[in-house]
């Protein structure tokens, strides 16, 4: 048997090395919210059609992950990430010099296309090196991909007040592209019969390994689809929007204290509590299971988006209950892709969870519509009623609809002849 330490040497390496590529591909989301008012002023462009470029990034990032998981999980990470890292370095390097909305297009399906291709292999890579602890794992790996904005919002907005938006597109793009490119090489899939000696894990798991085909007609791939799309518009509106959200009630530039204003400190804070609530709720749901973490963090982000919309005019109040909505949307990363390997087993990971991570590129198409919303009714307030709803109904889907559903497919696979993978 090999030495356990070796193998978690080798398996703890490997995940740092897939958390550092997400780290540097978290701008390309979440660091859009930076640009969308600046491109604007410059080009003269409306915030809808320029967040029609958010929501393209958003599709191809998600869409195209089952080709490219399944292509990580037959010839392995690297030259996927490594594909991503050179595309991801390319989107951005377009966006630097887009002045139509057209090439802002392009550059949003190039970084997309690379962004999903580094997303979805680092978190394939997590499911499969930590069955005992799949929730804390794929956590972390997200974290990087949800709190990485953190460490360049002030750099960004530096370069962009101080140069132009442009030059921050450039050089953060040439440079975020560059170390994943470089990294890609150092990560790799564990062998088979490598995890033999890790410890067994608390919630229940398949006995076997379902393929995607089976994955695609079961029922309960499809109630966390609709799930996953409930509880991701909600955040993604939150994502995109958080700036001129801030802006309309009239607390962006508020200086909270020294020299930093709501908007930035809202930023910073907002990226701390997204990264760190995927390992949070990742190891809550290692121990208490996955569902009746989804109905604490859903139920919690229910009351946030109604506190936001209420009092969210109030800049610290807009600080707190932002970081609360953060909190409670971000671990849908962590909590998603090991109820879905858990369900369907860790053999055709990559591809499957790929395949429910397309739940997010459907939810993208409805951040344009909050804007809309808004510009109808005049305020927010609508768009904060609606995600709030959503939070709730999820709740409920997880512990009367989806907990059940589980067991019984568990159940059923027990009395499987097919060998576990």
């Amino acid at each position: 048997m090999a030495d356990g330490g070796a193998i978690n040497r080798k398996r703890w390496t490997n995940l740092i090395f897939c958390i550092i590529c997400m780290i540097m591909i978290a701008n390309l989301q979440y660091g859009w919210t930076l640009f969308v008012d600046p491109i604007s002023k410059a080009h003269g462009w409306t915030r809808a059609a320029i967040q029609v470029a958010f929501a393209i990034f958003i599709a191809l990032e998600t869409w195209l992950t089952p080709i490219e998981g399944w292509i990580a999980d037959v010839v392995g990470p690297k030259p996927i990430i490594a594909f991503g890292g050179i595309l991801v370095g390319i989107g951005w390097v377009i966006n630097a010099y887009a002045d139509s909305l057209t090439l802002l297009y392009i550059g949003a399906i190039v970084g997309g296309t690379g962004g999903g291709a580094v997303y979805a292999t680092s978190v394939g890579q997590a499911v499969k090196w930590f069955p005992d602890r799949r929730g804390l794992a794929v956590g972390l790996t997200a974290a990087g991909y949800g709190a990485g904005a953190v460490l360049t919002v002030i750099p960004i907005r530096y370069v962009i007040e101080n140069f132009g938006y442009e030059a921050a597109f450039l050089w953060f793009g040439i440079v975020q592209g560059a170390v994943v490119f470089v990294l890609a090489w150092f990560i790799r899939a564990p062998q088979p019969g490598e995890l033999a000696g890790a410890p067994p894990a608390k919630v229940s798991m398949t006995t076997r390994s379902h393929s995607p085909k089976e994955v695609l007609i079961s029922p309960v791939f499809w109630l966390l689809y609709i799930m996953f799309v409930m509880v991701s518009a909600s955040g993604l509106m939150a994502t995109a929007q958080i700036a001129p959200i801030a802006k309309d009630f009239n607390v962006g530039n508020v200086v909270l204290f020294g020299t930093a204003t709501t908007l930035t400190v809202a930023l910073i804070v907002d990226g701390i509590c997204n990264g760190g609530a995927r390992p949070l709720f990742g190891w809550v749901s290692d121990n208490i299971g996955r569902e009746y973490t989804m109905a604490i963090a859903f139920g919690l982000g229910a009351v946030a988006y109604w506190l936001l919309g209420t009092l969210g005019a109030t800049p610290w109040f807009f600080v707190v209950f932002a970081a609360l909505i953060f909190l409670t949307w971000g671990e849908i990363f962590s909590l998603f892709p090991s109820t879905c390997t858990d369900t369907f087993g860790p053999k055709f990971a990559t591809v499957n969870l790929s395949l429910l991570y397309t739940a997010k590129g459907t939810s993208a198409f409805l951040v344009p519509v909050a804007n809309m919303i808004k510009h109808s009714t005049g305020s927010w307030h609508m768009v904060f009623v609606a995600t709030a709803i959503m939070n709730v109904i999820v709740v409920a889907l997880a512990l009367f609809v989806l907990k059940p559903m589980r067991s019984r497919v568990m159940a059923s696979d027990m009395g499987n002849l097919a060998p576990a993978t």
